[in-house]
């Protein structure tokens, strides 16, 4: 039960500190470098929760194919391919790298 307790309790901070924001600032713009901070949230946050998974719990379980699958969808996004081909690379080096080496 302390567990449900927890998740409320955060659940209703979470809520307050995304309330307190509009509240205190009212119709004032946020200053830039504050909007380019916030803007690069979501990208570091998906990047960090990559690394983890990719990485292992203490960097233990290194996942070569899937590194090497990143890796191929990294280098044809920056051939500027297609979001939807890249990631079909990706799942094929990573698929053909499990296949040749187990």
């Amino acid at each position: 039960m302390n567990l449900w307790w927890a998740i409320v309790c955060v659940a209703l901070i979470s809520f307050a500190f995304k309330a307190a924001g509009p509240a205190v600032l009212g119709d004032r713009e946020l200053p830039a470098a504050a909007r380019g901070v916030i803007a690069l949230l979501a990208p570091v946050l998906l990047a960090g929760l990559v690394v983890i998974n990719v990485a292992g719990p203490r960097w233990s379980g290194l996942d070569w194919p899937l590194l090497l699958g990143l890796a191929t969808v990294t280098g044809a996004r920056l051939w500027r391919a297609p979001m939807l081909l890249a990631i079909v690379a990706g799942v094929v080096v990573t698929a053909l790298t499990r296949l040749a080496f187990g």
